[in-house]
């Protein structure tokens, strides 16, 4: 039987991989994104996490089209890379407000239908990033690192409703975002000797929103080629 499935950021990179995965599934799939036209084949809705209003609109959409949404894929999120001593508080905050704080209003949006359904899951896309660190990225690392606590407490309030909380911990994974970086200076720490392709972190979703992690909440998992071992 079909889930109504909801992607936020799922119109490229990571987050359309996610999409075109858990759609190749069976799932209805819906995805939201902030410009630009939607995927072919995916039920798209405009959106941006930053705003609760917009979220509250995405859901009501959703949930028009497809049912209740009782897998959601927080994947959303953006980078304003700087040195801390030359960082401004917008350049901090913005970056929070979207990965962080977005996932918190998705997730509390998405809640309740799934608490009446007695069944869902959460999967939050972080990064090998929130635990390795990085240098300009302390916004960044900061919200994706936030990721983890929040899910984890998700995970402990909604277990006995069916629910489970997960999150997926890319590393440098090869999509539009990492075009520009030095990809033999980054694959020389990696152990497997590359970036990932983004089908190989939908992959891993698509089990954490499958019956066969049924017992699996409060998770981090990597998918990093080894990158961050010991973090």
């Amino acid at each position: 039987m079909a889930r109504s499935v909801l992607v936020t950021g799922g119109n490229r990179g990571i987050g359309l991989a996610i999409a075109r995965e858990l759609a190749a599934n069976g799932d209805a799939v819906a995805v939201t994104y902030r410009s630009g036209e939607p995927p072919e084949g995916l039920f798209g809705v405009r959106c941006d996490v930053t705003s609760m209003a917009d979220v509250e609109a995405a859901f009501d959409k959703v949930e028009a089209e497809q049912g209740p949404v009782e897998v959601l894929v927080s994947n959303a999120g953006i980078t304003k890379d700087t040195l801390l001593a030359m960082m401004k508080e917008e350049t901090f905050t913005d970056v929070v407000d979207a990965n962080l704080t977005g996932a918190y209003r998705v997730a509390k949006r998405a809640i309740r239908p799934m608490m009446k359904l007695k069944r869902g899951r959460v999967i939050l896309v972080s990064s090998v990033i929130a635990m390795l660190g990085q240098a300009g990225q302390t916004n960044y690392a900061a919200s994706k690192a936030g990721l983890i606590g929040f899910a984890r407490s998700m995970a402990r309030e909604y277990g006995s409703r069916g629910i489970t909380v997960n999150v997926v911990s890319p590393g440098f994974v090869a999509t539009d975002m990492t075009a520009d970086l030095d990809t033999e200076a980054i694959t020389k720490n990696i152990p497997l000797g590359r970036q990932a392709s983004p089908s190989e972190v939908a992959r891993v979703v698509r089990f954490l929103a499958s019956d066969d992690a049924s017992y699996i909440t409060g998770a981090v998992i990597p998918v990093d080629g080894g990158l961050g071992m010991g973090h």
